[in-house]
């Protein structure tokens, strides 16, 4: 399936219509209404034998008598005749065909014949597209929408036509609006990416149900919101919502967690849905996140205050000179402050005059201005000459500013003439608050995914011991491991598990508690007794030997009486790790069927839901992400932060977050993973309770994860030319600090050949989008040299492929001081096995005609070099299925030859 496919959905030249019909009310003639009074300038086909014309417009009696192959077919017959018609389109070599209703049982045909034919399907049940820039109306709303900058993306057709009623009253305007139905082929992650590098759009909507495929959809999601804002409402929070909208049971909170991996932003309700129209539609990008809020009345701006606290907002600080700014404008009987209450006699003057003097400060990042109903300032005088006074201010275009105009009746003209003027307008202050914070949680999520990453102090890692481990169990016919039998495993991470002894009876419990010390604590051993607790099978704070001969015995009794068939491996004995201040938490790591393990940290407790105790991360993680999980723990009360006597040690727990997320990702025998309890006291962490479920189920390791983790088996040591070792390896996005330190021993002369223009200085954001990339879609080798254990890069190659994963654009880049050895060939070579392993078909690549060094080098190892003189480029390209039957990549160049193997990157 392919990207082409959705240019002739959403910018078709021309459309059959299948079905269509003069009976006013029925889908073909809704269709055939719609798309001709949207003023679609291309064909439009209408395919029915019934009649000669429809809507005045010739018709043809059936597909096979069509004039020319359509771009896109709308099949608005009954759904029986789908299967027979979509046939007769792929024929007939229609590109795309929206399915308006469809039966279930339908659905693998209608898939594997669009599939046959390279046809993209949108649908079934789907409510249509409408692209007003292209004059399009491909649906059945009769509601027309203006030309915008936002793009809308819905699975129910419900809400689809909600928001364009909505958008009608508001003169909001869309790019392109899709109802996409039961995404049987084009789903979210297809648009996103046509999305993503459309000129017409600058924010994207998202009204989704469910994900079918949670990798495609975060790298999706992870490129395009790169460069462009995008809002996510989920529905089906709990349960019995996802039940009735037929979607996967998953864990809430772990669409939270992917949606702010991906850099995008959630809204919660219908509500806070249509103000993040509003916000995308007129907001300027913030700067910061201070607040100031003004208000003709003290209760309209502590209601917005107390929304902007709630949300954990800032407000805004008013310096001195502001201060007096103001204070020559305002009346005696009012103090310059923020929130700034001008009280219910304020002029549209004073309004008018105190924005004029804020927007010569720069003490804020954004300005809430509202007003309430009030007989001595209409509200519309107010508005107007707010705008005015915007408008006429030099820094007025660079101002981010909200408004609301409370009311309804008398507020409806000003909040026209906001809209009208670009001001994002709201009825509620707390309404105008939400919208502001949607904006500052964006700029916090696109900040947290750049922001550079740090390697842990002290990383162990011992995989092979931890698969020996594994299979070793598995071979047992194990699967159910309790503190004993995971603490190995768990140490070949790392992880400091409390030592601990197995008693096959109480007379061997008091024997280990004699030798280990007092007081200990018991536990019972049973794989047929989910929870301990059932039949009170943990006993702590063991003081004596009566203590723990009559503990053990009183376990087994219960046991054995509550669960008679159960099978009673003994009891597990450990000291009791009991320091002062110290603090119970509880990692688990569960499988969901939408986004694979989860890795979830809360407070101890016998309880255990979830979806409300804990904070979740998607791995893989790095000490970034793990400190990011430990203060969203923190924030939202999740975990306690404890007293100054006895504070949390974030990169502590970070680090171990970090362990147990690398022990998921290495071992996918890995079921299920409870720390419980996880014993915190300053940087020292003690797992005094684990318990570990292995599947048998063959997994593959990187595909069960929503996101692709590092590609360890990428890596490969090679020796230069003088005799030197590197080691090979796709990037790291704690690399940030070695790429800078690379580019500035690359000369000027050569950044110009592999950027095509001159860069004076690389920012931290440049350095991350090259760093911090996605395995799935672009790949990044870097050699790597050691000495005195300090590390440093010394050449990269990268490719950025298509998201049909068929062409990919490469480069490599060399340190100019390091020539000569050979490494740009060998950096190449790799990329090439690379790409032709990743299913890859074609790599290109763009140089200059005087790059004779890297022509050469393209030309010895099968590229096609097409020179073009007059625009000053040399085009390369390698097909690589017919390279992978070639031996030519394997010659040897000279040092002459390698030299100058720069390239350029997109």
């Amino acid at each position: 399936m392919s990207q082409r496919g959705l240019e002739a959905l959403l910018r078709p030249e021309s459309i059959a219509v299948v079905g269509a019909s003069n009976k006013p009310g029925r889908a073909g003639y809704l269709m055939m209404r719609n798309l001709l009074d949207s003023g679609f300038n291309g064909p439009v086909l209408p395919v029915t034998p019934a009649y000669r014309a429809v809507c005045g417009v010739l018709a043809w009696r059936d597909v096979a008598s069509l004039p020319m192959s359509p771009d896109l077919a709308i099949l608005c017959t009954h759904a029986d005749r789908n299967m027979a018609l979509l046939e007769q389109l792929g024929e007939r070599g229609c590109r795309t065909v929206i399915v308006l209703s469809s039966q279930t049982k339908q659905f693998a045909e209608l898939k594997a014949c669009a599939q046959r034919f390279s046809m993209r399907l949108l649908g079934p049940n789907s409510l249509g597209i409408l692209a007003p820039w292209q004059k399009l109306n491909a649906s059945f709303s009769p509601v027309p929408i203006l030309p915008g900058k936002l793009a809308f993306i819905s699975q129910s057709a419900a809400v689809a036509n909600t928001i364009l009623d909505w958008a009608q009253q508001r003169a909001v305007g869309f790019s392109y609006f899709v109802s996409l139905g039961d995404s049987l082929d084009i789903d979210v992650d297809d648009l996103l990416d046509f999305l993503a590098r459309d000129t017409k759009t600058s924010a994207i909507l998202l009204y989704l149900e469910h994900i079918s495929d949670a990798r495609r959809f975060l790298s999706a999601s992870r490129s395009a919101s790169r460069n462009k804002p995008i809002l996510v409402i989920k529905s089906g929070r709990s349960g019995q919502a996802q039940q009735l909208l037929n979607s996967p049971l998953s864990l809430d909170a772990a669409y939270d967690a992917a949606i702010q991996r991906a850099g995008l932003l959630r809204v919660q309700d219908t509500h806070e849905l249509f103000s993040a129209v509003e916000t995308l539609s007129h907001m300027r990008p913030l700067r910061g996140e201070r607040l100031l809020i003004i208000s003709n009345g003290a209760a309209p701006a502590a209601m917005a205050l107390d929304q902007l606290l709630l949300r954990n907002g800032k407000l805004a600080k008013l310096g001195d000179e502001t201060c007096k700014s103001l204070s020559d404008i305002l009346p005696h009987t009012i103090t310059a402050s923020n929130p700034l209450d001008l009280h219910d006699d304020a002029t549209p003057q004073l309004y008018q005059s105190v924005m004029t003097a804020l927007l010569d400060s720069t003490d804020y990042d954004a300005i809430l201005v509202i007003h309430a109903p009030s007989a001595a300032a209409h509200g519309t005088v107010t508005g107007s000459q707010l705008i005015e006074a915007v408008r006429k201010h030099p820094r007025g275009k660079y101002i981010t500013l909200l408004t609301n105009w409370c009311g309804e009746f008398s507020s409806q003209e000003a909040r026209k003439l906001f809209s009208s003027a670009g001001i994002p307008t709201y009825r509620t202050p707390e309404g105008a608050v939400t919208a502001f914070m949607h904006m500052v949680e964006y700029r916090r999520n696109q900040k947290q995914l750049k922001e550079t990453p740090a390697l842990p102090a002290d990383l162990e890692q011992n995989t092979d011991q931890a698969h020996r481990l594994i299979a070793q169990t598995l071979a047992e016919g194990t699967t159910q491991l309790d503190t004993h039998e995971v603490r190995a495993i768990l140490q070949a991470y790392g992880m400091n598990v409390l030592p601990t002894w197995i008693a096959s009876d109480s007379a061997e419990a008091v024997n280990i508690a004699s030798q280990i010390g007092y007081p200990v604590a018991l536990k019972l051993r049973s794989p047929d007794i989910p929870h301990n607790s059932e039949v009170q099978g943990v006993m702590l704070y063991l003081r004596t030997p009566s203590e723990v001969e009559q503990a053990a015995n009183a376990i087994f009794d219960r046991a054995r009486q509550a669960f008679p068939h159960a099978r009673i491996l003994g009891l597990l004995v450990q000291t009791m790790a009991n320091r002062p201040g110290s603090q119970e938490l509880r990692v688990v790591v569960e499988q969901d069927p939408v986004f694979g393990p989860l890795i979830m940290l809360a407070e101890g407790g016998t309880d255990w839901r979830p979806e409300r105790q804990a904070a979740i991360a998607l791995p893989p993680l790095n000490m970034t992400l793990a400190r990011y999980q430990v203060v969203q723990a923190l924030k939202s009360g999740k975990i306690r932060g404890r007293n100054a006597l006895h504070p949390l040690d974030i990169p502590a727990l970070s680090q171990l977050l970090v362990n147990v997320s690398n022990l998921i990702i290495d071992c996918p025998e890995i079921e299920r993973l409870d720390i419980h309890p996880l014993l915190v006291s300053g940087s020292e962490l003690s797992l005094l309770d684990v318990s570990m479920e292995l599947s048998t189920r063959d997994k593959d390791a990187p595909s069960r994860l929503a996101i692709r983790p590092y590609p360890r088996e990428l890596e490969e040591r090679v020796i230069l030319k003088n005799g030197l070792p590197a080691l090979f390896r796709p990037i790291l996005p704690e690399d940030e600090p070695l790429l800078k330190a690379f580019i500035l021993k690359v000369t000027k002369e050569d950044l110009y050949y592999r950027y095509f223009s001159e860069i004076n200085e690389f920012t931290h954001e440049d350095l991350a989008n090259m760093t911090q990339i996605d395995y799935d879609r672009e790949m990044a080798f870097v050699a790597v040299r050691t000495e005195n254990e300090e590390s440093e890069i010394i050449g990269v190659t990268r490719t950025v492929s298509d998201p049909d994963n068929i062409d990919a654009e490469f480069s490599v880049l060399v340190r100019s001081d390091l020539k000569g050895l050979g490494l740009g060939r060998r950096l190449l070579d790799k990329m090439i096995d690379y790409a032709a392993e990743h299913g890859l078909q074609r790599l290109t690549g763009i140089t200059m005609p005087n790059n004779r060094g890297m022509i050469t080098l393209a030309k010895k190892l099968g590229f096609d070099v097409d020179i073009q003189f007059q625009d000053g480029i040399v085009n390369l390209s390698l097909e690589l299925e017919k390279h992978g039957n070639s031996q030519q990549k394997t010659v040897s160049l000279s040092d002459e030859q390698a030299k100058d193997a720069h390239m350029r990157q997109d």
